[in-house]
C-alpha cells in the first residue's frame, strides 16, 4: 500500500461518513414535510417488512402534509398502522384509498430536543472521522517502519490527512449548524 492509497481510502471512508451523516439528520423532522421522513418506517407485505416507498407512492400535498397512496387496496390500513406504531409520532388520516399525513407543529421542547438528537450525531461523525485519521496515520508509521517511505514523507502525508480531517470536520459542523438553524427556525 503507498501513501496515495492510504490518502485516497482515507478519502473515501470519511466522504461515507458525512454522507451516512447526511441521511441520518434527514431522519430527523422538522416541521417541514418530505418524503424521505417515512423511508425508515417499514410495514408488513405478505409476510415480509419492507419500506412504504416499496408498496405505495409517497409524495408532498403541500409543506405540512404527506400523502401516501398505496398500490394495492387492502395495504392502506397497514401503512396506516405502520406509520402510527413508528416513534416518528405521526397521526396518519384515511381518505378512502389515500393516506394524509399531517406534520404537527413542534414544540420548543421538541425543538430543543431534536437539536441535542442532531450535535450528538455530528458528535458521533466527527469520531468515526478521527478513528479513520487514526488508522490511515497508522498504517503511514508501518510504512516507515518498514522503511517504504522516508520519515519526510511520512510527516507530509500525515500532515494531508490532517487537513482532510480538518476539512472533513468543518464540513460535518456545518451540516449540524445548519440543521440546528432549521430545526429552531419557527
Amino acid at each position: 500500500m503507498t501513501i496515495a492509497d492510504i490518502k485516497k481510502t482515507a478519502e473515501t471512508k470519511m466522504a461515507k461518513s458525512v454522507e451516512a451523516f447526511k441521511g441520518e439528520l434527514q431522519k430527523i423532522r422538522t416541521g417541514r414535510a418530505h418524503p424521505g421522513l417515512l423511508d425508515q418506517v417499514h410495514v408488513d407485505y405478505y409476510g415480509s417488512m419492507v419500506p412504504i416507498s416499496q408498496v405505495a407512492n409517497v409524495t408532498l400535498l403541500d409543506a405540512r402534509t404527506i400523502s401516501v397512496q398505496p398500490w394495492e387496496k387492502g395495504m392502506a390500513q397497514k401503512i396506516e398502522k405502520a406509520i402510527r406504531e413508528s416513534d416518528l409520532g405521526l397521526n396518519p388520516a384515511s381518505q378512502g384509498d389515500l393516506l394524509r399525513v399531517p406534520m404537527p407543529a413542534l414544540t420548543e421542547e421538541r425543538r430543543r430536543d431534536l437539536t441535542k438528537v442532531v450535535r450528538h450525531a455530528g458528535e458521533e461523525c466527527k469520531i468515526a472521522v478521527r478513528n479513520l485519521r487514526r488508522d490511515a496515520i497508522e498504517h503511514l508509521k508501518k510504512l516507515l517502519k518498514d522503511k517504504l517511505v522516508a520519515e519526510d514523507e511520512e510527516r507530509r502525508a500525515q500532515d494531508d490527512v490532517q487537513k482532510l480531517t480538518d476539512r472533513t470536520v468543518a464540513e460535518v459542523d456545518k451540516l449540524v449548524h445548519a440543521k440546528e438553524a432549521e430545526i429552531l427556525a419557527v
